[in-house]
């Protein structure tokens, strides 16, 4: 299916010759992240002055060729310029799963540049929207204080409904819905692994419930694995998680050359060129 988004929208250069062919697609949610979610978020953090530092861990026997040098681990570390921010590109160090899909971003901050540990994480698997992510870090990176709490998860959900989503009838303060029930978010409890620095958070036992933690995801085919996923530490302060959601639910179309399997029908197109 495919309908102009925006009819008055500039259009694009000329696609390349061999180069897939470009489209304005939206909603967002359903785009995917156009297999460019690492270089959408380094082009950010890029503009934003964070170094990047890339962490290499191998294997090598003495005496051999550096070209047959076996790597084991390869992380690239962005770090902002008073390092109390980074974010790690965790997809070629066999990451740990959310939601049945693997990590692909980590992103988190401290209060203060002495302290080793993080004082909360967020999460970004494959397929989330490039642009949700680097307004994420944009918005992080604007923050004098990055662990500060400042204001309540009342903007988290009034971001999404600006946009058209639909709070959940039993739930409208801490869970919302697009408005074709494929993708959602919800104040609710973390997932295990998620890192926080909140000593209640550390001292919660396997059978209690700690401190509820922002999730998103979209579902949008029932009983198939997810599409992407989110999750925010309970630490993680609410109005970075309603940048992410304002821009994650936004009804500008984005540029994509390479569109998800999963949401390929769901998603209008128009030509970019």
């Amino acid at each position: 299916m495919e309908a102009p988004l925006y009819p008055d929208f500039p259009p694009d250069p000329p696609t390349p010759r061999g180069a897939q062919p470009a489209f304005w697609v939206g909603p967002r949610h359903l785009a995917g992240d156009d297999g460019r979610l690492y270089d959408a978020v380094a082009d950010t953090l890029a503009g934003l002055g964070w170094t990047s530092l890339t962490i290499v861990r191998g294997r090598r026997e003495p005496n051999e060729p550096s070209e047959e040098r076996q790597v084991l681990r390869s992380t690239v570390v962005h770090i902002s310029p008073d390092a109390l921010r980074w974010a790690q590109w965790t997809l070629p160090d066999e990451p740990f799963h959310l939601g049945d899909l693997p990590i692909a971003w980590q992103i988190s901050a401290r209060a203060e540049a002495s302290s080793p540990l993080a004082g909360w994480s967020a999460y970004f698997t494959r397929d989330v929207p490039g642009e949700a992510v680097a307004d994420f870090l944009i918005a992080l990176d604007a923050r004098d204080q990055p662990t500060a709490t400042l204001v309540g998860p009342g903007p988290v959900l009034d971001a999404v409904a600006a946009h058209g989503w639909l709070r959940d009838v039993d739930q409208p303060q801490a869970a919302a819905t697009d408005p074709t029930f494929t993708s959602y978010i919800c104040l609710g409890k973390v997932p295990p692994l998620i890192q926080d620095g909140d000593p209640h958070v550390l001292a919660t036992g396997a059978d209690e419930t700690g401190p509820a933690g922002w999730q998103a995801w979209a579902d949008p085919e029932p009983g198939a694995p997810c599409l992407w996923a989110a999750s925010f530490a309970a630490s993680v302060p609410h109005d970075l998680v309603a940048a992410f959601v304002a821009s994650l639910s936004s009804t500008e179309p984005v540029l994509r050359r390479v569109l998800p399997e999963a949401t390929r029908e769901r998603l209008l197109r128009a030509p970019a060129g």
